[in-house]
């Protein structure tokens, strides 16, 4: 996300959301959920568009990003119809292959029903993370910078569409 924040920041600003602070979803609270869980849920509802970064655990998304994801699909529904772009990398020859799959589906789940970037020529996961990134966490393979401006330039058109 560093790369993409420095890179694009001509094309628009970019916040990154932390989801550490989040507590686990509690149906009990959602009515009046903790302040982290407002504020989280009033920086999503303000963003134009939403760019998830997301490493793969066996085989899927964390448990962390599961948990900000349901905080997200209660309430307002801060994700419906929000433009959202997927992204991830991994040490793997896989990417984030099987993470960016289930990512999609939850996103599309009728509590959250984004409005994801298709996945045709936008799937952009980072094989081999370790040899492609500086020991600061920018991304430094140009081939992948390359890709990266074309997918990203898509979502910026995407965003912009109704």
């Amino acid at each position: 996300m560093k790369t993409i924040g420095e890179r694009y920041a001509e094309s628009f600003d970019l916040e990154i959301l932390s989801i550490r602070e989040l507590p686990f979803y509690d149906q009990d609270e959602e009515a009046d959920p903790p302040d982290a869980v407002k504020t989280f849920k009033e920086k999503v509802k303000k963003a134009d568009g939403v760019i998830i970064a997301t490493p793969e655990y066996n085989w899927s998304i964390p448990g962390a990003l599961k948990n900000a994801l349901d905080w997200l699909s209660r309430g307002d529904k801060e994700m419906k119809d929000k433009p959202v772009m997927v992204v991830g990398a991994s040490t793997g020859i896989l990417g984030t292959v099987r993470a960016q799959i289930d990512l999609r589906k939850i996103l599309g789940s009728s509590g959250l029903s984004a409005r994801v970037l298709p996945p045709s020529t936008n799937e952009f996961l980072v094989t081999n993370a370790h040899e492609k990134f500086d020991e600061s966490g920018r991304l430094t393979d140009e081939a992948t910078l390359q890709f990266l401006d074309a997918v990203v330039n898509r979502f910026v058109e995407f965003v912009k569409k109704p």
